[in-house]
């Protein structure tokens, strides 16, 4: 993930050269900040940390021969230095990957949302997800940069006669993923003892990393994690883009997965005050917590609109799986309506087009999502969302809820227009959930979010926080303090915590990742974009095959791609060098660098 290593100073580069290049020299060190497992000389084929006996926690190998394979999978001079093929192994398939002249084999699909690894980005020991993002140490398998919990299964490789040969386990072949070993609680605590050493108030990516990772760095001291949620953890951001599945379909980890790794999980409970200097969080129901690490990802809440009829049914903000069903059920040949172009707004109206009889979205705005894509990309998605059959009504805002018998009936617009409405979705933006923390004295900006340093550590001593409640130095924008409220940057805050807790100083270093989903199509973006002056495009924006550099002051800051995939986790690795992107590099028209060398 980065650890603390020192940033490298900026270097001009031109883009048609970096981003699809083989890289040419082993670094010294590795992403994490471990001795990089190709800086000493193997035999080719030599597997750098163990094997998949050793390496895998997702299940116990019993090292019967029945229960493994082992197959040729190419010739050695078939694979050129920076390549990679999908090979099947005849029970499931692999990843094979040469670098500087050595093999390494993997599991070949993406943990988090099984995107096909072969795709992704190969660089320096490391190959990043072209979905999403996540990165992969290709000689453990282990996870270093997020979305998802899980790493990569690792098979053996070796080299006879000029045959590449893999041996894998065959139940790692199946799952394609492993779950890293985790320590266990020694500490002897009754559950109902009013004191953690570690206390986690929220069941995000941000908490659930924080947890999973101190289980993994060795910590063995009792960690309760706590939310308002009724929910184990579940995936949030499919809420939105898939409103028919269920909580235990959505769930991130299971009930018996927590309790083996012995991380308490405490359902509805909130927080109404936090105590720094006695240590002490105080929940609603009066029940009282002593810690001695204190982790604050509460993450956000909806921003209060006003208008007449609150009373009004079936006006919702999603936010369980709960919400999401019901929206899904009462616009089933129905009127509805979205209030607000927020991601989720967006995506709700998107998920609901092929069951509602319409589908009406009201903005504030001229063009969705012009803020962060910039107009061109706006227009074009809302060209998308048109064709589809959503009617928009920009430049306005809700003046009131009607209803009959207490049901929504009719949303009633500023503007005067009238909508038939049956069921309403608010997604006009959110706001930090920290109103519990104002008498505190954990330092918060006058927005509500919590200023942390690059270790997640706020003004007080021992107490962290991470994810959509905080403003945190991004390094990637000469450490410009940012909110940065992605999935994927709050797993980053959770691990980045943990690892400070346990006086392991690590600073945050990850460039920000995050994706959208409308009507089968997906939008990737990268970077920090915030007050970007010029949007350089590159593709057809009227077939959504295209992509947007992001400028600022002649330097590419962000970029975004529609069906141009694996651009984005590409620029995203440019970024992560501290390479710098320059605007003229992107406007040349030549979109030969785009296409991926490095796969078969």
């Amino acid at each position: 993930m980065g650890g603390c290593l020192s940033k490298p100073k900026p270097v001009e580069v031109k883009v048609e050269l970096t981003l699809l290049d083989k890289e040419k020299e082993a670094d010294v060190m590795s992403p994490n900040g471990k001795a990089s497992p190709f800086s000493d000389s193997r035999p080719n084929g030599a597997l750098g940390h163990g094997s998949d006996e050793d390496a895998s926690a997702t299940f116990r190998p019993s090292h019967k021969p029945r229960d493994y394979v082992e197959a040729t999978v190419c010739h050695v001079k078939d694979l050129e230095n920076g390549q990679m093929r999908e090979v099947d192994l005849g029970t499931g398939r692999a990843l094979l990957i040469k670098e500087h002249g050595e093999f390494s084999a993997i599991g070949h699909k993406c943990p988090h949302y099984g995107a096909p690894l072969v795709k992704g980005v190969l660089s320096k020991g490391r190959i990043r997800c072209p979905w999403h993002g996540a990165c992969f140490n290709i000689a453990t398998g282990d996870i270093e940069d997020f979305p998802g919990l899980d790493s990569l299964p690792i098979f053996q490789v070796r080299v006879e006669k000029d045959r590449v040969i893999i041996r894998a386990n065959k139940q790692a072949l199946q799952t394609q993923r492993r779950t890293q070993a985790m320590s266990k609680c020694s500490a002897v605590i009754n559950s109902s003892t009013g004191f953690s050493h570690v206390l986690i108030i929220g069941a995000g990516p941000a908490g659930l990393v924080c947890a999973e990772t101190l289980r993994q760095e060795g910590f063995t001291d009792r960690i309760v994690m706590v939310t308002m949620d009724k929910h184990l953890p579940f995936d949030r951001p499919k809420l939105s883009k898939s409103l028919e599945s269920t909580a235990e379909q959505l769930r991130l980890r299971s009930a018996e997965f927590l309790q083996t790794h012995d991380i308490e999980l405490l359902t509805e409970k909130e927080v109404v005050t936090v105590d720094v200097k006695a240590k002490t969080v105080t929940f609603q129901d009066g029940f009282k917590m002593e810690y001695r690490k204190l982790l604050i990802a509460t993450g956000s809440k909806p921003k209060p609109l006003n208008y007449i009829g609150k009373d009004v049914e079936n006006v919702f903000h999603p936010r369980n799986p709960e919400d999401a069903n019901s929206i899904a059920r009462l616009a089933n040949n129905k009127n509805a309506v979205i209030v607000g172009t927020s991601f989720i707004g967006m995506e709700v109206a998107a998920a609901l087009t092929d069951k509602a009889h319409s589908v009406s979205v009201i903005g504030r705005e001229v063009i969705p999502f012009r803020k962060v894509f910039g107009e061109k990309v706006g227009k074009a998605i809302m060209k998308l969302f048109e064709t589809n059959r959503v009617k928009f009504y920009m430049l306005n805002e809700v003046s009131e809820m009607r209803g009959h018998h207490g049901q929504l009936k009719e949303v009633v617009l500023k503007s005067g227009k009238v909508l038939r409405a049956d069921v309403c979705v608010i997604g006009a933006g959110s706001g930090p959930a920290t109103a519990f923390l104002k008498q505190s004295g954990v330092h918060m900006d006058s927005k509500g979010f919590i200023t942390v340093t690059k270790t997640m550590q706020t003004n007080v001593e021992g107490v962290f926080a991470g994810g959509d409640v905080v403003t945190f130095p991004l390094s990637l924008r000469n450490n410009k303090k940012a909110n940065i409220p992605h999935w994927q940057m709050a797993h980053v805050h959770g691990r980045v915590a943990a690892l400070n807790m346990m006086g392991r100083p690590t600073e945050v270093k990850t460039v920000p990742y995050f994706w959208s989903a409308m009507f089968g199509k997906s939008i990737r973006y990268a970077g920090y974009g915030d007050g970007f002056d010029d949007v350089v495009i590159q593709g057809d924006l009227d077939d959504l095959k295209f992509v947007a550099f992001y400028t600022k002051s002649e330097e590419v800051v962000a970029v975004a791609s529609m069906n141009y995939d694996p651009i984005v986790s590409r620029v995203a690795e440019v970024f992560g060098s501290g390479k710098t992107i320059r605007k003229r590099d992107v406007e040349t028209g030549d979109m030969s660098w785009l296409i991926d060398k490095g796969s078969q």
